[in-house]
C-alpha cells in the first residue's frame, strides 16, 4: 500500500511541476519570441547591432527571462522525479537527468548572448576590432547561441520521451498526454538534428517552426494544464500496479 505521506508529496510535486512548466512557457515566449526575435536580423550584423544598441535593456531582459526559465527547468526536473520515482525510480532518474543536462547546456550558452551584447553595443575596450568586425562577431555569437539551443533541445527531447513513457505506463494521468509528449519529443529531436546537419536550415526554419513547435507547444501546454488543474491519480495507479504484480506472483516491492 502506498504511504500516505509519499502520495501527498507526489501530488504536491505534480502541482509544483505544473506551476514551473507554466513559468517556463511564459519566460520562454517572452525571452525568445517577444523580445530577442524582434532584435535579430539574420545575415545582417549592422542592423542587428543597431536594434540591440537601441534596446539594450530589452535584450538584457531576455537573458534574465532565460535564467528564470532555466531555474524553473531544474526545479521541474526534480519535481517530476518525485512524482514518478515510486513507479519507476530508474526511468524517473534518467528522465530528470536528461532534463538537467539540457538545462546545463542551454545555461552555459547564455554567455554567448553577453558576448554578443558587448560586441554589438561597442564597448570601449573593443574599439581595436573595428565596427564591422565587432558587429559580425556579435552576430556570430548569437548564431552560436542558436546552435547551443539546438544541441540542448536534443537532450530535452530524450527527457520528454522518457516522460511520455512514464505518463503512459504509470496511469497517473491520461495516456493520451504521454503519446502527445512522445510525438513532441520526436519533433524536438528532428528540429535539433536538422539545425545541426542541414546547411540550408534557415530556408526551412519557418516550416520547422509550424510543423514541430506548434504540436509540441500544444502537448506541453496540455500536460501543464493537467498538472495544474487535475494533478495525478497516484492511489488508483498504485492499486493497479499491485494487482498486476499479484497476478504475476510477485510480492509488492519485489
Amino acid at each position: 500500500m502506498l504511504n500516505v505521506t509519499t502520495t501527498a508529496m507526489q501530488e504536491r510535486a505534480a502541482r509544483f511541476a505544473g506551476v514551473g512548466y507554466l513559468a517556463i512557457i511564459i519566460c520562454g515566449i517572452l525571452a525568445e519570441f517577444l523580445i530577442r526575435s524582434t532584435l535579430i536580423e539574420a545575415g545582417d550584423p549592422a542592423e542587428t547591432a543597431r536594434k540591440i544598441a537601441e534596446s539594450e535593456s530589452l535584450f538584457r531582459l531576455s537573458i534574465v527571462g532565460d535564467v528564470v526559465m532555466l531555474t524553473f527547468d531544474a526545479l521541474v526536473a526534480v519535481a517530476l522525479f518525485v512524482v514518478f520515482r515510486t513507479f519507476s525510480p530508474a526511468v524517473a532518474f534518467v528522465s530528470s537527468a536528461f532534463r538537467l543536462l539540457h538545462t546545463a547546456i542551454y545555461g552555459a550558452m547564455l554567455i554567448t548572448l553577453f558576448f554578443a551584447w558587448e560586441l554589438t553595443t561597442g564597448a570601449d575596450y573593443l574599439q581595436g576590432l573595428g565596427v564591422e568586425q565587432s558587429q559580425a562577431l556579435g552576430l556570430l555569437f548569437i548564431e552560436a547561441h542558436a546552435y547551443g539551443y539546438a544541441l540542448a533541445l536534443m537532450f530535452f527531447a530524450i527527457h520528454v520521451v522518457f516522460l511520455g513513457y512514464l505518463v503512459i505506463r504509470s496511469g497517473y494521468m491520461p495516456r493520451v498526454l504521454g503519446y502527445m509528449l512522445i510525438a513532441a519529443a520526436i519533433g524536438y529531436f528532428a528540429d535539433g538534428l536538422a539545425r545541426t546537419l542541414m546547411t540550408n536550415y534557415a530556408e526551412h526554419e519557418d516550416t520547422f517552426g509550424i510543423v514541430v513547435f506548434g504540436p509540441a507547444f500544444i502537448a506541453e501546454l496540455a500536460f501543464t494544464g493537467w498538472l495544474l488543474f487535475k494533478g495525478i491519480r497516484v492511489g488508483s495507479s498504485d492499486r493497479r500496479v499491485s494487482a498486476s504484480r499479484q497476478e504475476a506472483g510477485l510480492q509488492p516491492g519485489g
